[in-house]
């Protein structure tokens, strides 16, 4: 089977962790996360955004940058929670439109991102998980994590909007939307397999079937 390199991409409390490790697991595919628990900013970009925003956006670009690298390196496939893109098109944006980060900082950001994002090997697919934000809310809050208490539905609403606009016009590579509120991949396994299989039809050019969720 040839490598594959994949990112998976979607709002905060899409289901892309959970679908990364299922898929990982159920593909043999290398895995890799989003940097949470080990993030020195996270906690205090929750907590006052306008102070933190552009702090955690550099320590997110060289992360993502690095694990980047790396993963389209090996040898073997490889599948990525978040991707370096939406660092910029959906964070670094909202954060601008929103005032917490200054047009002088965005602009000084952009260029950097621009510089390394010009210098990566381009992923093979990007996996759009789109949901609702009422489901993503109650994930939010099922999950309980500390930092995120602060996250309301007009951020949510927010980093969609940028998502759609960002999809609109994204070209590095072939985009395959799932809607994760319709399958539930973590439970049902007839649903994981959808999934998979429309991955594989899309890596390997065939137009998208939707497949029903039951």
């Amino acid at each position: 089977m040839a490598k594959r390199f994949v990112l998976v991409a979607g709002n905060i409390g899409a289901g892309k962790t959970s679908l990364t490790e299922r898929l990982g697991e159920h593909l043999g595919w290398h895995t890799a996360y989003e940097s949470v628990a080990d993030n020195p900013y996270l906690a205090d970009f929750y907590a006052d955004m306008r102070a933190w925003a552009f702090h955690l956006q550099i320590f997110f670009l060289g992360h993502r940058a690095e694990q980047h690298m790396a993963l389209a390196r090996l040898p073997e496939s490889a599948i990525v929670d978040r991707s370096i893109y939406e660092d910029a098109e959906i964070f670094a944006k909202a954060s601008l439109i929103l005032g917490n980060v200054t047009e002088r900082d965005y602009t000084t950001y952009r260029r950097v991102y621009s510089l390394v994002v010009n210098s990566l090997l381009a992923p093979d697919l990007l996996l759009y998980l789109k949901t609702p934000v009422p489901v993503l809310l109650d994930r939010i809050r099922a999950r309980g994590r500390d930092m995120e208490k602060g996250i309301t539905a007009d951020y949510l609403n927010l980093l969609d909007r940028c998502y759609t606009e960002w999809l609109a016009k994204f070209d590095i590579c072939p985009v395959l939307t799932i809607r994760s509120d319709d399958l539930d991949f973590v439970h049902k396994p007839k649903h994981l397999e959808i999934v998979v299989q429309r991955i594989n039809d899309k890596l390997a050019g065939k137009e998208e079937v939707h497949f029903p969720s039951e």
